[in-house]
């Protein structure tokens, strides 16, 4: 999303990353090698490098420790999560690199001699504030704490005046100029995709607050974990992320500041502690996610980097503390300089070799091959309405930055529900027609005057088109089913009139290879959007079979039909389980099921045994792997009735064959 913005030079989710943008735009037009996405994906790389710099310049200037610069960079760096948002285009790189560049201007600030050369310094850092601000949000917790402390030790100095307050304020703003991209772009209305309508001061605001997403929150309306089981998370992540001993070093070096209260430049310590509890205080309690689950926990652990480059910080200051005691008693003994480049360097390797591995993305294409199969297996002219960041985002980046099947057309369904979606973005949609500005359930004309429509009009007044939704539609608008029924099209499903006949063997032929899938089952993290490209991928193999299966459940047809479909659906459920040693659990169960079912039918080719057998065994293989089922025990309870009859079955065929002979 964030690199198709900055290639159409639109505007991007909430609060709009104008700062991102720009710099996403420049660096797609100077390097001319690489695909779209690798060339926005270098630039976070090289920010990700500029902080981990800073942090070095950091505890180096507090401490003159190289060996504990190289340890602040080197841990936070190579942690897996740093290193992990640091090879991808998002905006936490940036971030990182704000937090390293606030701190080493706040050490510099603090070794200033002169009070012209604090005036200077609090004039950049102001507008390095402002400018930290037009990325993401949540240093703002850093950028308080940092203002106060500064504006304190001008204040103690007698160096704040009213026109310098005011020259600070002016700083400030003056960063905070990149917002003015935001209405520019969105006045122009020139990109096929961007997010909001800044035209109006309402609308910045709307935009600037996250008001879509709830301000001072990571989701809307979302019950998220608890403030405690936040921070215990947090504290377990950390040391999961730097290592033990990383933590350990950063409260060294509060214990050795707190025992030495006149040493020199122990306010830093100070300050930066403070940032480094509001931050974590704050973010614990506003962070509205359930972090039980993985997809949750992935979103949330994102934010913790902010509170990782202080700890590494500290850490590394804490490292070069123990030296200055070991030197003290030992009269600089120069096997301590020599033990804390070992220690740096071994925490700094040790990193390196722990995640290397897991954060070697230079062959995952698996998003890209998600978004390449849904769009390929559409036909052309199809319109296809999107649902979701998986499919919307991957699917636009393909279709407008490296101009994939320009034949379609995609339109998001939840932004259709925004006041300004349409307005904005329909121009841009050719060859769709809406029946109205808004999409609403409830057909009719809003107090403000917007003719909304709902999913059955639209559909009506775009007939002459094929309608594909990916994946699934809102649940909050059923008026479709007056008129079409939802057929599998791999990950996606295909909008069809009722009046059609479906044919089951013609639509398994259809779908059977509509994509071209290698990846393995399970090989991805759970947090990860390749675990949930991936599952959806592999569903999409047994979709049409369950489709089948579920309408010769539910469908009111004679029972040769009711026979014939659950016959589709038995041998297209056992040619996949077969074909796939390693597939998703709940395949077990609906190939039990179907294998059940035909037990049911007279008439049928299939040997009694062989079906029971099968499900008792998938059935068994499901509970054994799902556990959680709540349905579990009347699943074995019913494993055992079934082993029953096929015990008898058995001796009863034992029996007849004794007769023949």
């Amino acid at each position: 999303e964030l690199i198709t913005a900055a290639y159409e030079l639109g505007v991007a989710h909430p609060p709009g990353y104008p700062l991102f943008t720009l710099l996403a735009k420049l660096v797609i037009g100077l390097f001319p090698f690489g695909s779209i996405a690798y060339r926005v994906n270098l630039l976070c790389g090289l920010l990700g490098a500029a902080a981990a710099s800073l942090l070095y310049y950091t505890v180096f200037r507090l401490s003159g420790s190289c060996a504990g610069g190289i340890l602040a960079a080197g841990v936070f760096s190579f942690s897996r999560l740093t290193w992990q948002w640091s090879i991808s285009a998002e905006v936490f790189s940036l971030n990182n690199l704000f937090v390293g560049l606030l701190m080493a201007l706040t050490v510099h600030f603090e070794e200033a001699a002169t009070a012209k050369e604090r005036s200077k310094i609090s004039k950049v850092g102001a507008f390095c504030c402002g400018l930290s601000l037009c990325n993401q949000h949540t240093i703002v917790l850093y950028v308080l704490c940092i203002v106060l402390w500064v504006l304190f030790q001008l204040f103690k100095g007698k160096e704040l005046s009213f026109g310098h307050l005011l020259k600070l304020g002016l700083c400030f703003l003056a960063g905070l100029l990149p917002y003015l991209y935001l209405p520019a772009s969105s006045y122009l209305n020139q990109a096929r995709w961007t997010w909001g309508d800044q035209t109006t001061f309402q609308g910045f605001l709307t935009h600037f607050l996250r008001e879509e997403y709830g301000t001072f929150s990571l989701a809307k309306s979302e019950a998220g974990s608890s403030m405690r089981e936040m921070l215990l998370s947090q504290v377990t992540h950390m040391k999961a992320e730097l290592s033990f001993t990383v933590p350990a070093l950063a409260i060294v070096a509060w214990l050795h500041t707190a025992m030495q209260a006149k040493q020199e430049k122990s306010s830093m310590i100070w300050l930066f502690t403070g940032m480094l509890c509001i931050y974590s205080l704050f973010f614990a309690w506003r962070a509205n996610l359930d972090i039980t689950k993985p997809l949750f926990m992935g979103v949330v652990e994102r934010f913790w980097m902010q509170s990782n480059a202080v700890v590494a910080v500290l850490a590394g200051l804490g490292l070069a503390s123990l030296v200055s005691v070991g030197n003290t008693v030992l009269e600089n003994n120069r096997v301590l300089q020599c033990v804390e480049w070992l220690s740096a360097a071994a925490l700094v390797i040790s990193q390196i070799y722990a995640n290397y591995s897991i954060c070697d993305q230079s062959r995952n294409y698996v998003v890209d091959k998600f978004a390449r199969n849904l769009l390929s297996s559409m036909p052309p002219d199809a319109i296809i309405l999107l649902r979701g960041d998986l499919t919307g985002n991957s699917l636009r980046y393909l279709h407008y930055c490296e101009g994939m099947r320009p034949v379609v057309t995609l339109v998001d369904q939840e932004m259709m529900t925004y006041e300004w979606y349409l307005p904005k973005m329909a121009k841009h949609l050719p060859g769709v027609s809406f029946p109205g500005r808004r999409w609403n359930p409830v057909e009719g004309i809003l107090p403000d005057g917007t003719l909304t429509f709902n999913l059955h009009h639209f559909l009506k007044v775009n007939k002459h088109k094929e309608a594909f939704v990916c994946i699934g539609l809102n649940e909050g608008d059923s008026t479709w089913r007056k008129s079409y029924s939802l057929w599998p099209w791999g990950s996606c499903d295909k909008l069809v009139s009722s009046g059609t006949v479906f044919n089951p063997g013609e639509w398994l032929r259809l779908t059977r290879s509509i994509y071209n899938w290698t990846e393995d089952y399970g090989r991805f993290d759970p947090s990860s959007w390749e675990a949930v490209a991936n599952e959806e991928m592999w569903q999409a193999r047994m979709k049409t079979a369950f489709f089948i299966f579920d309408l010769a459940e539910t469908a009111s047809v004679s029972p040769d039909i009711k026979s014939q479909l659950y016959t589709f659906a038995y041998n297209s459920y056992k040619e996949i389980i077969n074909s796939h040693k390693n597939h998703p659990v709940n395949w077990h169960k609906n190939y039990a099921i179907a294998c059940e079912r035909m037990l049911r039918l007279h008439k049928v080719d299939v040997d009694p045994e062989v079906l029971l057998s099968e499900t008792v065994k998938h059935f068994l293989l499901y509970t054994e792997k799902a556990e959680d089922d709540p349905q579990r025990a009347d699943i074995l309870q019913a494993v055992k009735h079934l082993k029953k009859e096929l015990q008898g079955l058995r001796k009863m065929k034992t029996n007849l064959n004794r007769q023949t002979v």
